[in-house]
């Protein structure tokens, strides 16, 4: 009986896991519309509606730009909340088992792991509840970044998200300069 539980427990922690870890991948929110320019935002999924309201209006009035969008991956911390991600799962796992990891260490057994011991259930979604608060926090960064070959612009630096006239003016600059940079004759050193 006991170990049928504690199976049940483990299933039910990588279940959790798997239904709320990335994996690492990237999502694409939006695939290419047209073989144009390639219009490419990084956002977080908290701006998927302005994304999408975005690329409605930019589709009907640029037709011949590819727009793609997909998740921003700060690098440092996603990996910091990878290694969480893990480690959350390999505690909740020797709380369950019972297993004190201090021993291995020579060091003595704090009152909190004790207390985890006497209190599994407790232990164990707090655990859970507390590394999931930490690893959104680290994934959280607020980006909306845009860029059309180059970067074009970035709510990280500026603060804020662009409306859509500076959205369009910004990308009128950038086609005119692009169409510009196009008709110069190349130049041999």
């Amino acid at each position: 009986m006991g170990s049928r539980c504690l199976a049940l427990l483990f299933l039910s922690v990588f279940s959790l896991y798997h239904a709320t870890a990335d994996n690492g991948s990237v999502k694409k929110l939006k695939m290419q519309y047209t073989a144009g320019p390639l219009l490419k935002f990084q956002i977080i999924s908290g701006y998927k509606r302005v994304f999408e309201e975005y690329t409605r209006v930019l589709a009907q009035r640029y037709p011949d730009i590819r727009i793609e969008g997909e998740n921003y991956l700060p690098q440092p911390m996603y990996h910091f909340a990878s290694f969480l991600s893990i480690f959350k799962l390999a505690v909740i796992g020797l709380i369950v088992v019972g297993k004190d990891p201090f021993v291995l260490f020579g060091v003595e057994t704090p009152g909190l792991w004790a207390w985890g011991q006497e209190n599994k259930i407790y232990a164990c979604m707090m655990v859970f509840f507390l590394s999931n608060m930490i690893e959104n926090q680290c994934m959280s960064t607020g980006a909306f970044e845009i860029s059309l070959n180059v970067p074009v612009w970035s709510k990280l630096e500026s603060g804020h998200l662009p409306s859509m006239q500076q959205l369009v003016q910004i990308l009128e600059n950038e086609m005119k300069l692009n169409a510009h940079m196009d008709t110069l004759p190349l130049q041999r050193a």
